[in-house]
């Protein structure tokens, strides 16, 4: 059987490069320390077996801390099993903060994202330079409540007209680092989260529709809000129409 690849992913001092660097090994072959203990990377600290996020790679799990020596400079590394594709990253304790790796959110934070799923802000640029620019900022953060914001209002969007090919990605990129990431910590399979989503998704909606219903009410005179309600309204009926046929 093959051996997957593993990726090193390091931060290099170029100016003109985007700071992340992969090398792709078949296999590595290292000596391992701290297989029992903790390690510091920043501000942050991690030990083997936690499950911890990579930003746009998803969830993974420390699986050792090992010591390697790239370009004549000998330092630790996490040793990450990715686990939506079983591939292998390994992060510099020294720039966990730089790259954004992060602990997975507990089941006290998956409450508190399904109730922000649903609380009907979206955040709305019609720019599509601007949007993508933010939204591409925060999916670089690796926090998944950025994340959730980027699911909202490109999900909202997408039923009042077509993405592009960019955003559409980035859409399916965000939906699946969540649905990934709150199945691991409720330990409930990935449909079944996936529908929970959708529907924290859908009151989100009618809940702008509502709020935007109410401003153009005590704002007759303003036609933009008028249009923002029938747009929302339209977007929930096409989100209830298509869970009706998915059902």
């Amino acid at each position: 059987m093959p051996k997957l690849p593993t990726f090193l992913a390091f931060f290099v001092s170029d100016p003109r490069s985007s700071g992340l660097y992969l090398e792709s090994q078949f296999p590595v072959r290292d000596r391992s320390y701290h297989t029992h203990s903790s390690c510091y990377g920043g501000h942050v600290t991690f030990q083997v077996g936690d499950k911890v996020i990579y930003p746009n790679h998803g969830l993974g799990i420390v699986e050792r801390i090992e010591e390697k020596t790239i370009l004549g400079t000998t330092c630790g590394f996490f040793h990450l099993r990715i686990v939506s594709n079983d591939t292998t990253v390994l992060v510099p304790v020294a720039n966990v903060d730089g790259v954004g790796l992060r602990k997975a959110i507990t089941d006290e934070e998956v409450e508190r994202l399904f109730f922000l799923l649903g609380d009907g802000k979206i955040d709305n640029h019609q720019n599509w330079k601007g949007r993508f620019k933010d939204n591409s900022d925060k999916m670089r953060t690796g926090s998944i409540y950025d994340m959730a914001d980027v699911l909202k209002s490109l999900t909202f969007l997408s039923k009042s007209k077509s993405l592009s090919f960019r955003e559409k990605r980035m859409l399916d990129r965000a939906k699946a680092l969540i649905i990934s990431e709150i199945s691991e910590v409720i330990r409930e399979k990935a449909i079944a989260v996936e529908e929970r989503v959708d529907q924290a998704l859908e009151k989100c909606f009618v809940v702008k529709a509502r709020n935007l219903a109410r401003t153009a009410a005590r704002s007759p005179k303003i036609t933009k809000p008028v249009k923002a309600a029938a747009a929302a309204v339209a977007v929930v009926a096409t989100v209830r129409r298509a869970a009706a046929r998915a059902s």
